[in-house]
């Protein structure tokens, strides 16, 4: 029985597991938002609180614990640099878990773990994806259009 045995097995060894949450932890880092199932943002969250802590501390010792975890310098320094000041005067809760529903394949329950005060970096990147987007879809018409064509096909996963 595994009472009163706290913590997250999601169905690995140790090592893996480990190497699992630290990828997860610095994918956030680096991203503010990622798609994983539930326990997986679960077991994630208090390792990101206790990352942006240390950021927060942002001593040279904190610096090399957060390295010692997270898996590039990129995502140490964006942690110390960006998101830990975003949260300087908060004493904790900087992160939450979004239900997205079921998974094709699986029918895992998924979601979306992400860091709070991210939403204006998120839609500046959602909006540069979609200005890209348009100037491509400008330049493959100018294509068909030189070429003869009437109308190009349709992008997939747009409505025609």
């Amino acid at each position: 029985m595994r009472h009163r045995n706290g913590g997250f097995k999601l169905g690995r060894n140790t090592s893996h597991r480990r190497a699992l949450l630290r990828n997860l932890v610095t994918s956030i880092i680096l991203n503010d938002r990622v798609h994983t199932t539930i326990t997986k943002a679960k077991a994630s969250k208090p390792l990101v609180e206790k990352m942006i802590t240390l950021g927060k501390n942002g001593s040279v010792h904190s610096r090399r614990q957060a390295l010692a975890y997270m898996m590039t310098p990129e995502s140490v320094d964006r942690l110390f640099n960006t998101v830990a000041p975003r949260y300087g005067s908060r004493p904790g809760g900087y992160s939450r878990i979004v239900r997205t529903g079921q998974r094709q394949g699986d029918a895992a329950e998924m979601a979306y773990i992400e860091l709070l005060g991210a939403e204006q970096e998120l839609s500046e990147k959602a909006g540069k994806r979609a200005e890209a987007r348009a100037k491509r879809r400008e330049e493959l018409q100018k294509q068909m259009e030189e070429s003869g064509q009437a109308e190009p096909p349709a992008e997939p996963g747009t409505a025609a």
